[in-house]
């Protein structure tokens, strides 16, 4: 049985957590943390059904959970994006309560080596490509696209091999909801997202659109087959000139030897994103075509059976 009180580390002191959230919730065992807190699993005790818990501190410098929380809102409903149940203040602590899920593509990727077969790339490629394309159609871009930010479905059920999106903390409207126009061109802005994934623009401090998305999407896939990128583990004093270094490699770092060894969609894939306009409107269906068309390629069909699963259709390790 879980502990009543579980407690979590605050940058003062340990804070604890309350045993039950909303009058609703009951919080279990710690699963996970990230840079705005920690993660419980814990029960709807209505519904009896599992769920996530997000606490984050009150006093947190940039509070997300709000955010996050109107984004899921925003996303009701929207195919493989979690609902969410509960947002609310908890003694120290905003806390966000969300369906819970199972590993991320980043946890798998480790368990199976750090490398993915082209087959399960190309596969989980239209996946996430769909994802993208559901959130640009609620006029919103995500900001921080990374493996940890996409998770499988529970292990064990009808959705164990579904990609979810989860973590909407940065995403924002390029779409001005009252005007419906599109938010204006700017630069010099500060960077957002993870350093390794992100656009040449936006190390160049251009404003974020849905392009951007999209080309950190790319080097994700590139990561997954490399198993690592060309930018990695670049030496610096601080962390914005290691930002700086990273920019400076993706902007020498051609497609071609970025893409090279791997079958040509994913180097056409790179060149369409990089040369689409700031308010350019993507061609999802044409992106995911060309990972449809590797599939074909090699023979192969896009039928779940990604390198984590077995035959039986279960997962290989346990995650």
């Amino acid at each position: 049985m879980s502990p009543r009180n579980p407690r979590i580390p605050d940058s003062s002191n340990d804070r604890e957590i309350p045993g039950v959230v909303g009058n609703q919730y009951r919080v279990g065992r710690r699963i996970g943390e990230g840079s705005f807190g920690v993660i419980f699993e814990g029960t709807d005790l209505n519904r009896k059904k599992a769920v996530a818990l997000k606490f984050e501190n009150r006093k947190a410098s940039v509070p997300q959970l709000r955010d996050e929380y109107k984004v899921y809102k925003i996303l009701s409903g929207v195919s493989c994006i979690p609902s969410a149940y509960y947002f609310g203040q908890e003694g120290a602590y905003n806390v966000l309560v969300i369906d819970i899920l199972g590993p991320s593509l980043e946890d798998v990727f480790e368990k199976s080596h750090r490398k993915f077969s082209v087959k399960t790339v190309a596969m989980l490629a239209i996946q996430m490509i769909l994802r993208i394309q559901s959130v640009h159609e609620h006029g919103l871009i995500y900001r921080d696209i990374k493996p940890d930010n996409f998770l499988l479905g529970r292990p064990n059920s009808s959705h164990e091999t579904s990609v979810y999106m989860v973590d909407f903390g940065m995403a924002k409207y390029y779409i001005n909801p009252k005007t419906k126009q599109h938010i204006p061109f700017r630069e010099r802005k500060s960077l957002t997202g993870t350093a390794r994934y992100m656009s040449i623009n936006t190390h160049l401090g251009r404003e974020q659109s849905r392009r951007d998305d999209l080309e950190s999407l790319g080097h994700v896939f590139m990561y997954f087959l490399r198993g690592s990128l060309p930018w990695q583990g670049l030496k610096a004093a601080n962390a914005k000139q290691k930002y700086s270094k990273i920019g400076e490699k993706k902007q020498t770092t051609s497609i071609k030897e970025l893409c090279g060894g791997f079958p040509e969609e994913f180097a056409q894939y790179m060149n369409y994103v990089r040369t689409l306009g700031f308010e350019d409107k993507p061609d999802y269906k044409r992106l995911r075509g060309l990972f449809e068309q590797v599939l074909e390629k090699m023979g192969q069909r896009n039928d779940g059976m990604y390198d984590w699963v077995s035959q039986d259709h279960g997962l290989v390790c346990t995650l």
